[in-house]
């Protein structure tokens, strides 16, 4: 049996075992994941169609990898007026094993993944109930503030790199940096010719995972700052 379904946008004819890439969806590696989109489903010639779903049915999927997709750079050049642009993206993608097509409303026979506010909310729950057991045996104790809470939050806001001390350059004289590519740079402690002349291998990995830009874009900018650092 085959069934076609949707998702992110895009739709899929699957059978069971099948190996698919899709659109990136919120689960961990093991995970079953319910797709209830499903547009037909049959055997053969026999087809049946939905309108524009088939109600009762489901496809449900067990989640293999999560990962990107290959690097799709758009280049765009103004003849005789000096300006280029280089775009690089990423598509975030997630790879699925199709587990099961279920018809009439019948139900999976692996539970599939809790949605990420239902874990949220859950969790929220239990934190809950533990504050107020400790504030039911210690009525009188002083509150402190969250230094834990507040030194996580100020972690995961760290920017990439150290921003030097000093005025900042005009990252935008580099080809392919525009005003908003600069201010995302400037963000992750990146404001001077010199520090983008100075990237590692390293440190261009780091920028590609972690911002909208390619290698082989950084690397193309870090050539340009060479030049400019020495002026």
């Amino acid at each position: 049996m085959f069934a076609v379904i949707k998702t992110g946008g895009k739709q899929y004819r699957v059978a069971a075992n099948d190996l698919l890439k899709i659109e990136k969806l919120e689960a961990k590696v093991g995970d079953i994941v319910e797709i209830g989109n499903v547009l037909a489903h049959g055997e053969g010639e026999n087809v049946t169609f939905g309108a524009p779903f088939v109600d009762g049915a489901m496809v449900t999927a067990e989640v293999v990898e999560q990962g990107k997709n290959r690097t799709v750079i758009a280049f765009k050049k103004r003849r005789r007026q000096n300006s280029r642009r280089k775009i690089g993206h990423r598509q975030l993608l997630t790879t699925v094993r199709i587990a099961e097509i279920l018809l009439g409303g019948a139900k999976p026979s692996k539970k599939a993944a809790a949605k990420p506010e239902a874990k949220a909310e859950a969790k929220a729950e239990v934190a809950a109930e533990a504050k107020a057991e400790v504030a039911a045996k210690e009525p009188k104790a002083k509150k402190e503030p969250k230094a834990e809470a507040a030194a996580g939050e100020e972690a995961k806001a760290a920017p990439l790199f150290k921003a030097p001390k000093g005025e900042p350059d005009d990252l935008t004289v580099i080809k392919g940096i525009g005003p908003v590519a600069a201010k995302d740079l400037a963000e992750q402690g990146i404001v001077t010719f010199a520090q983008l002349a100075k990237l590692t291998e390293k440190d261009i990995a780091k920028i590609d995972e972690h911002m909208p830009f390619s290698a082989d874009q950084i690397k193309d900018w870090r050539e340009q700052a060479k030049e400019l650092a020495k002026k």
